[in-house]
Formats: C-alpha cells, structure tokens, sequence
C-alpha cells in the first residue's frame, strides 16, 4: 500500500473530505478523482450509479496503486461500498450522514437531514435515523439545487444569497436546532448556509470522523512527497481549475474508465 490517499465524488465535494484528511496526514500523496461527467449523483437510477462507480474507482485505484479509497460521497456510499470492497482488496472508507452526533447535540430533539434526493430516500439513512436518533425528530431535505450551488461557488462563481435562502426555506421554517449535511458539496458553503439559517442551527458534517478513520487504517510510517493530483470524466473551467491551483493541486488528468 505505497500509492497514494484516492479520493472519489461526483463533483468537488469530496474536497471538504479531503481537505480534513490531509490535517491529520499532512505527508501523503493524493488523488482526488471526481466523475463531473455525470454530475448530480442525486439523479441517477442505482444501478447506473453503482456500475459507473464501482468501475471508474476500481480501474483509477488500481492504475495508481492506491493505499485507499475515499468515497467522500453520501450518495455513492449508501450503495457502492460493498461491491467495492469485493473487487479492491485495499481498505474502502466511505461517508455516513452525522446522524448520532446530531442527535447527542440537539437541545430541542428536532434535527434535519439536508441531502441529495438519492441519500434522503435510501433505506441506508432510514436505519442510521432509526439506530442513532431515536427519541428525536427528524426531518429530511432533498435537493440537487445546492450541489450545482457549491460546483458554482468552487468555479468562482459568487452565490446568490436570495436563491439559497429560497432553497433554504423549508429548514428556515422548521423548528430544528441541529442540520446535517449529508453531502459532501454542503461544507464548502456552510458559511453561506449558515448565514440563511442563524446562528441558533448547528451544522454537522462528517469530514473529521472520515479523517481520523482513513488515519487508523493507514500505516503511520507511510509518507508521500505532498503530491495532489486532480483527475475528472469532464473538462472543466479555468475558474474550477484555479481554485484546485489555491487548494495545492499541481497535476490535473481528464479521464475514462480505461485511461
């Protein structure tokens, strides 16, 4: 296991993941592969979502001898963990929505789970809500709006406040003390979120728990030579391109399945 930290999402999400990982491993190598081409995830049937994955992360996994995989998105793990950890024998780390600690922290009991449309309706987050927040309220918000948001606001493109507080509305007009981003895109516009939402919701996500397992499955000894590499199905813009440059990426590969 001497290839580097493989970080996966659909989109630049998985950045917020990575980007917690890299405080705790600062020596590795990386490789943050995002499948834009097909971008929302959220979107997808299952089966196109776990036959695209699985064969992309596997093939990239074993083209770069990767150490380990990250699967820093909600939407893709709630579904393609098992098949691949049948076909990598490297450790498979994948995100689950910050259902337990939301539900520890809460006050009021009323949490919200704000997701894509595919995580919020999985029987995989019906059992976490069922398993960790007995005993509160949850309530779930499904949109694709506000991944397209954090893609725009990673390509330097200034959000709009009014549309996100739209999109915001129905959890601005809940009672919940405690959200969940349950997609790896929310972190990289939790300031905006929680500008539209107040000071009286907490926001959880689940960047440093994913972190400090990637740090307990990997080899103390391992070091790298900090390299960043972006890989991605679909050519993207200058502006996403610069913004990979100020978060250390030096290498950047378009990709297929087979290249």
């Amino acid at each position: 296991m001497s290839g580097p930290i493989l970080v996966f999402d659909s989109g630049i999400g998985g950045l917020s993941v990575m980007n917690e990982i890299r405080k705790l491993l600062p020596q590795h190598d990386y490789c943050y592969l995002f499948d834009n081409a097909r971008l929302p995830y959220g979107n997808l049937s299952e089966q196109e979502l776990i036959v695209g994955c699985v064969a992309l992360i596997t093939f990239h996994a074993r083209r770069l001898n990767a150490s380990i995989v990250v699967v820093a998105c909600n939407t893709a793990s709630t579904l393609v963990l098992p098949e691949l950890r049948k076909q990598l024998s490297i450790p498979i780390v994948g995100v689950v929505p910050a259902i337990k600690p939301a539900a520890m922290l809460s006050k009021k009991k009323h949490i919200g789970l704000l997701a894509t449309p595919g995580t919020v309706k999985r029987d995989y987050t019906q059992a976490l809500i069922s398993q960790f927040a007995e005993g509160c309220k949850v309530e779930l918000f499904g949109t694709s709006e506000l991944v397209l948001l954090a893609e725009q606001h990673v390509a330097q493109i200034p959000i709009d406040l009014i549309v996100l507080k739209q999109l915001l509305l129905p959890i601005i007009e809940s009672d919940i003390d405690v959200l969940v981003l349950g997609c790896t895109h929310f972190p990289i516009i939790a300031a905006e979120i929680s500008q539209c939402l107040g000071s009286d919701v907490a926001l959880l996500d689940s960047g440093e728990a994913v972190a400090k397992r990637v740090r307990f499955l990997l080899s103390k000894e391992q070091q790298g030579n900090k390299h960043l590499q972006a890989c991605y199905t679909k050519g993207i813009s200058e502006g996403l391109k610069g913004t990979l440059v100020d978060y250390g990426f030096g290498d950047f590969s378009l990709v297929t399945i087979t290249d």
